[in-house]
């Protein structure tokens, strides 16, 4: 077993060398020495020096190759960069594995958070793109995936690492980025920032079907069945994350597979009232309140909306809570006239639904989309067609940059921009569970 061969080896043959390096600063197996603080200048000469000093001596070992590989392995961890450098000089080889875990000296680098240790290696010729022999993770995938790794993340793409790059199950480091994130613990957006500010392909997917809008609608979902406190995590995770990804030309109301899973826009509007925050930004982004691929065949967005609707109706016991119900679809419809001054609305409202008795709140939801469909006769006025027209040649979103330099007034700035001005009522700006409902 190579595994077991590669562990007797160090143990009986070149463990003592290991350890006498890392003596040298200080180090046994777990501690840090001089790290902790970092060695003065005359500190680090000295240090230098005597790891020169036992180099020399230990030159004509037999397993001296071995063992300063190793030894680099080890400072590669620690961050000891002027270590490495000594190491490295004396032959120490670039692509030694640890026989536990298989990762070499710039994986160990990046796990560890050590950019200056991954420049130091890379600079030295180590293999920006190789892949651990266990999971086939790129340096980059591993950096990628916590975002106290921001900083090697950076320093690998800034040498050349391909933001692209698939491992063996299709996966770039974005969805690395994505799939490490739970909205609670882990939060990524800055890598997943950066990934796409670098070029990341945000319509890949891997080889399960699964895309970032895929494994985002999942994570989304998760707040349903979560407390509180954790929805309200995962909602502000997921809001920043669907505004890069809008701003990168996802399309939020596409079928996500050959399974039709629901896209984010259908999910948002499937439980507005608990994703409100989230179905607002995506109307004020311009996504298609239809399967942007099947039409209205596949899902509508206002039937959904009133279907939420009515459900949520039934279950309500607190006509505070109805009130807020009916007010909150009705500013998603407004919101949405501002792109599409003619919504397409369903022309009947199928209510009760089949075997339910009419509840309280029936009449109520019937005047709203009475109102609605009103509202949708009367032809729009001139200027708030102008709106619509201007702001669809301005995409992709977010538009107040674009708007900001046309030559027009500022005012007219401010009317073709609503969602500057829109204020959520206290409790609208939240995602919430379902638990949580009246």
């Amino acid at each position: 077993m190579p595994f077991l061969h590669g562990f007797r080896r160090i143990i009986y043959e070149y463990q003592p060398l290991v350890d006498a390096v890392m003596c040298v600063f200080g180090l046994e197996e777990g501690g840090r020495g001089h790290e902790d603080r970092g060695p003065t200048p005359e500190e680090e000469a000295g240090l230098c020096q005597s790891l020169v000093e036992l180099l020399e001596r230990e030159s004509q070992s037999e397993v001296f190759l071995e063992g300063i590989s190793y030894a680099l392995f080890k400072v590669a961890k620690c961050g000891l960069v002027y270590a490495a450098e000594i190491l490295l000089r004396y032959g120490a080889d670039l692509n030694f594995e640890d026989p536990v875990s298989y990762y070499n000296p710039l994986h160990i680098a990046v796990l560890q958070n050590r950019p200056d240790m991954v420049r130091l290696l890379v600079g030295h010729g180590a293999n920006v793109e190789k892949r651990d022999r266990i999971h086939a993770s790129s340096p980059l995938d591993l950096a990628s995936e916590e975002s106290e790794r921001l900083p090697c993340l950076r320093a690998l793409l800034d040498l050349g690492a391909d933001v692209n790059a698939r491992d063996k199950h299709g996966k770039t480091p974005l969805l690395h980025a994505f799939e490490s994130s739970d909205g609670i613990t882990v939060h990524n957006t800055e890598n997943i920032q950066l990934l796409l500010e670098r070029g990341a392909d945000v319509h890949v997917s891997n080889e399960d079907g699964e895309t970032v809008q895929s494994i985002l609608v999942f994570l989304t979902k998760e707040a349903l069945d979560s407390s509180v406190e954790n929805a309200a995590e995962i909602g502000n995770f997921s809001l920043r994350v669907t505004r890069l990804l809008l701003a990168h030309g996802v399309d939020p109301s596409s079928c996500l597979n050959q399974d039709s899973e629901p896209s984010l826009t259908q999910t948002s509007l499937e439980h507005f009232d608990l994703f409100f925050p989230l179905a607002v930004l995506l109307i004020q982004s311009r996504a298609s309140l239809v399967c942007s691929i099947h039409g209205d065949s596949c899902w509508c967005g206002y039937t959904l909306l009133f279907q939420r609707l009515n459900t949520a109706l039934q279950q309500c016991s607190d006509l505070s809570h109805a009130s807020e119900l009916l007010e909150q679809a009705e500013v998603l419809l407004d919101l949405a006239r501002v792109d599409v001054p003619v919504l397409h609305l369903p022309l009947r409202l199928e209510l009760p639904m089949p075997g339910e008795e009419p509840h309280p709140y029936t009449q109520a939801l019937k005047d709203l989309h009475h109102r609605a469909v009103e509202q949708n006769a009367t032809p729009p006025g001139l200027r708030f067609l102008c709106r619509a027209f201007i702001r669809s040649h301005l995409q992709p979103w977010p538009l107040e940059e674009r708007v900001k330099a046309l030559p027009l007034p500022d005012r007219m700035k401010d009317f073709l921009l609503p969602e500057n001005t829109y204020t959520p009522k206290p409790g609208w700006d939240r995602v919430k569970p379902q638990q949580t409902q009246q």
